[in-house]
């Protein structure tokens, strides 16, 4: 049943943590073509898997303040040290404390993160290179090890 009104509160949503246990809340196919959109690197720091670090998802509007939770429009590329750092700070908060510590400029890198929202997900592809190597997980070690698939 949907709700009626639109001032319905968050409390009203399912419990994220209930429903969406580790990283299998998306599936492995939207979750590598998100990365392949935004390059496989965090688009607060601009650190690239080739670093080593563990890539994330991040909401862009956090699930708590009402983001979508599975919306590829709502979710960027971040390390796991800049989404843990975020929590649920709104994005122009965020980066305007996170950029400057990493030698970037805000506005770059709120623009960075509008203009690969609008990218179309390449899906068929993601699919494909996760029927090759088996996962998500051995895409990004192949990716992080400088191969190619």
């Amino acid at each position: 049943m949907c709700a009626s009104s639109a001032s319905a509160s968050t409390t009203d949503r399912p419990d994220r943590k209930q429903q969406n246990q580790g990283q299998n809340w998306i599936s492995q196919r939207v979750r590598l073509a998100i990365y392949m959109r935004d390059g496989f690197a965090c688009a607060y720091c601009a650190r690239g898997i080739e670093a080593g670090l563990t890539l994330t998802l991040d909401h862009i509007v956090p699930y708590s303040k009402g983001g979508a939770i599975k919306d590829p429009k709502n979710l960027i590329t971040a390390c796991l040290n800049c989404n843990s750092s975020r929590g649920n700070r709104s994005l122009k908060d965020f980066v305007a404390v996170s950029a400057p510590y990493h030698q970037r400029d805000p506005a770059e890198v709120l623009n960075f993160i509008r203009l690969h929202r609008q990218r179309v997900l390449k899906l068929k592809v993601a699919g494909q290179m996760i029927a090759q190597s088996g996962s998500c997980r051995k895409v990004l070690d192949i990716v992080q090890g400088g191969g190619l698939i």
